[in-house]
Parts: structure tokens; sequence; C-alpha cells
């Protein structure tokens, strides 16, 4: 690797700049508009900056360039937005860390300048931003970005290897038959042809200024102790989860899902349209008092009494709200922790920047009123909350389901070691191969089922990948009341395959076969 730093010319571009000594390495003056010509055509440079740019091995030129071309923010609105929230503000501070200006850092100097570069133009680019910044002489550390783009890569190749030694593991193969899917639906067998609809309910709450809206499905037949709470994740909502609710009541439990006023849907939308900032951890608290009013109010009798007991189910903020109802709290050090998981941006783990956050969160003491039978959080996460226990001070059973496609919350990182420490016989791991972070969530819709944002973040199958989750959920909270746990396996559905893991089968995937 190159130990250089590029010395760029601030404004005006392409000030004559003289070769000196850094003390970090060689430093190449050079203006911003030969850069930018570079990172169109990396593979053919011209000129003293070929010189410097050859020496770079092949793939670090094209991720540097590809860093370099990438557009920091593609909507007006939305980016000043952005800027206002905690994450978008760490963002722009590790950003800050590889570009210093004249006389010291540079992250407020950026910040500013992102902000107006954003009442001038709707789309920003790196470059549109370095000529933005009101200085003469900008130094750009070129190892600290070619690292970064090298620890992407990194972290994607052990994510990649982390899935062929699961794929690997000795384990007792179950092929799920293929039921019918019309209308969206996914995995009837042998209850009605048609789920249950959802009672629309508003619930007074003393925490907000309006009643909490809520989705109710009761089961039918009503054969369960259990009964779910339901909890979408970051800007999700009730509807997005509507076909597990209705799947689940089909089958005998009954369902409440919760509507997040300030972190549901409409608040991402209020967020595009650029009249909120992003919603973030700042949102826990409410969150968790939602919950426990709808315990309350179920227990008091202000809802239908659905059970003796609640299992707490959510996708990945709905699912770490679930594990911190559970009596969960962030272990001690999340400021030592947050130091060193955020010397770089996280593009690869999206949720260390919520984990972070959440010590400037103060979170309410861990109650429930209603007793809970278990947990289930879908792309759930908290690797720097509990990096030493994990799940180990649960008292209840936890399943963990996660998606070998998810780079918001990934598998190994985020689900495998916080399900090692845990202790209850219970508890299993589950790793659907193709699905991502967003497979369980699917649009109101029944003309088209999941959002078209892409394979990569969709994942494969999603159908297929719905159908397997709700098995494996409803096998799971089967066995809360017969006292068995999920068996290990590969539960294979067409084109998707879901690994089972109880504890010793997730020690021998850390191990490797």
């Amino acid at each position: 690797m190159l130990l250089s730093s590029l010395l760029l010319g601030g404004a005006p571009a392409g000030a004559a700049e003289q070769l000196d000594v850094h003390l970090d390495g060689l430093i190449l003056p050079l203006d911003l508009r030969q850069l930018e010509d570079w990172s169109r055509s990396p593979t053919s440079p011209q000129g003293d900056l070929g010189v410097w740019m050859t020496a770079l091995d092949a793939g670090s030129r094209e991720d540097l360039a590809r860093l370099l071309r990438a557009p920091l923010l593609r909507d007006r609105s939305l980016g000043q937005q952005l800027l206002q929230s905690w994450a978008g503000r760490q963002v722009v501070a590790e950003v800050g860390e590889l570009i210093s200006a004249e006389g010291g850092g540079s992250g407020e100097l950026l910040l500013s300048s992102l902000r107006e570069l954003l009442r001038r133009q709707a789309q920003v680019n790196v470059l549109d931003l370095l000529r933005a910044v009101p200085v003469q002489r900008l130094t750009l550390q070129l190892d600290g970005l070619i690292s970064l783009a090298d620890r992407w890569r990194h972290q994607l190749q052990e994510q990649g290897r982390a899935m062929e030694r699961l794929r690997q593991l000795s384990l007792p193969l179950t092929v799920s038959p293929a039921e019918a899917t019309a209308g969206g639906r996914v995995g009837s067998g042998d209850l009605a042809d048609r789920p249950p609809a959802p009672e629309r309910l508003s619930l007074p709450v003393a925490h907000r200024p309006g009643p909490l809206p809520l989705l109710l499905w009761r089961a039918r037949p009503e054969r369960q102790r259990h009964w779910v709470l339901l909890m979408p994740g970051l800007g999700g909502s009730a509807e997005q989860l509507d076909w597990l609710g209705a799947e689940l009541a089909a089958r005998g439990w009954s369902v409440v899902a919760l509507e997040h006023p300030g972190s549901d849907e409409k608040a991402v939308k209020e967020l595009l349209d650029g009249r909120r900032p992003l919603p973030g951890a700042e949102t826990l608290p409410d969150r968790l008092a939602d919950l426990e009013a709808v315990l309350d109010a179920e227990r008091s009798g202000r809802l239908p009494r659905l059970g003796d007991s609640v299992v707490l189910m959510g996708h990945s903020l709905g699912g770490l709200s679930a594990l911190l109802a559970a009596g969960l709290r962030p272990e001690p050090g999340l400021g030592r922790r947050c130091q060193r998981a955020l010397d770089a941006i996280p593009l690869i783990n999206l949720s260390r920047l919520l984990q972070c956050q959440l010590e400037q969160v103060n979170l309410p003491p861990a109650r429930t009123s209603v007793p809970v039978a278990g947990v289930v959080a879908f792309n759930g996460f908290g690797s720097l909350l509990w990096p030493h226990r994990g799940l180990q001070r649960l008292k209840v059973p936890v399943l963990l389901l996660g998606g070998s496609l998810d780079l918001v919350t990934p598998p190994v990182t985020e689900q495998l070691d916080l399900f090692l420490p845990a202790n209850h016989p219970l508890s299993r791991l589950v790793v659907v191969d193709g699905a991502s972070h967003f497979s369980p969530v699917r649009l109101p819709s029944r003309e088209q089922a999941l959002f078209k944002i892409g394979d990569a973040l969709v994942g494969v199958e999603p159908l297929q990948a719905q159908a397997l989750m709700l098995q494996l959920t409803t096998g799971f909270l089967a066995g809360l009341d017969q006292g068995r746990g999920l068996p290990a396996q590969k539960l294979q559905r067409e084109r998707v395959t879901a690994y089972v893991l109880d504890a010793e089968a997730a020690e021998h995937w850390r191990l490797g076969p």
C-alpha cells in the first residue's frame, strides 16, 4: 500500500503546489480537476498523478475511484435532514478524520460546507464536497481511504467465508413442502384458507399526545396459552408485518402489532420530504413505553384478554426493543467500545450507529406487567451492547433469525456472537441462506409482496424465505408449551435453506467444520 497523503488545492482548483515531506509519508501536490479526471478513468491515468496511482494495486485504484465518484447524498431535502440526525453527524465526523484543513481537523467545516452545498445542488459526491470547503489547502489521507475500502471488502469476504462454513456443517436435512402462495400468502398448511382480518384499535397512552394505533388478530381457534406482541423495525409499520400476524393467528396465537409514531413509516416519509430528521435510537424510550402500555392494557382489561403470558417479537429495532423489554440493559463500557467501533464508517454493519447512539439515551428500568414466555428477534442486533454475556442474562428462550445477505445486522457479528453465551436450552439461532435484512417485511399491497429494491437488499425468493421463517417461528412458539426446542437441522424449501442451530451447532459454526 502506498503510504502517502494527497495535498489538494481547495479554492481555486488547479493552484500550483510544491512537493514536500509529510510526517505520515509523502505529500503529493495535486489539483482537484486532475483527481476528478482520474476518478473517471483510473485504469489509464495521465500526468504526474498517473505516476503515483500506478503504485497502487488495481483493486485499490478501483476502490478509491469508486469512493470519489459515489454520491454522498442523492436528494437535497433528505440530505439536509440526515445531517441533523445523530447518525448523519457521526458519518461526517468519520469522513472528517480522513480530510484535514489548514490548521486542524475538518469535521465541522465539512458539515457546514455540505449544508451550504445542498442549498445549491440536489446531489453531492466526495469531489463536490472537497471543492466546496472554503480553504486554500486540504489534506486527504489516501491511506485512510484505501484502508477503509479494504476493510469493507474484507468484511464482505469474511461474511462469505462464514456462510461457507455454515453450509458445510453436518446437520440433518429436512425438506419443507412447497405450499400454495396465492394472494401472497405463505405456508397455509391445513388451516383455514383465509387468515383472520385484523381489528384496528386505538389505545390512549399517557406518554403520547394521541392514541396508539394497534392491529389485533384474534386467534381462531384460541388454543394457545401465549399471545404475541409484534413490533416493526425503524421506519416500519404494523401493515408491513400483516402477513406474519395473520398467519400466527390462523395457527392459534393472538397477535397485537404496534405502530410507533415518530419512528414508523410515516416518519420516514416525512424524512424523505425534508420535514424531519432521521429517527434513531432516541425513539427507544417511547417504543418501550408503547410496549408497556399495551401490556398494561391487556392485563387490566382495556384491551381484550389474550393469554396468560406474552412472546415479544420484533424486526430489527423492534427485535432490540423486545430484548430490552425482556430485561436486558447494555453492559458497562459502551462508550469505549463505540470509540473503537466507529473508527471507520460501519457500512457493513449500520446497526452499530444505532447501538452507539444508545450511550446518549436514558432507558427506563426493565419491567413488564405480563409474564414474558419468550422473545423472537428477526434481524436483531446488540454486539456492542452485550459483547461479553450476550443473551446470558435472559431467563426466557430466545429465537434469533437472520439472513446471509444482511449488511445492516450481519448474522455472525450481530446474532451468532449474541447467541453463543445464551444458556436457555430452548433458545435457537436461525440463519436463512438468501435472506436479507428486509426479508421479513412485506408491503400491504397484495399486488406487490415486497419492496422493489433489488436482491441484495430484499433477498432471493422472499416469499419462500418468509414461509421458512413462519414455520420456524410457529415451531418455536409451540415448543414453549411443550418444553422442547427446535431440532438442529437444515430446513430447505425450494431454493431457500434455513440453518437451525442449537448451542452445540452454533459453536461448531464458530470453530468451523
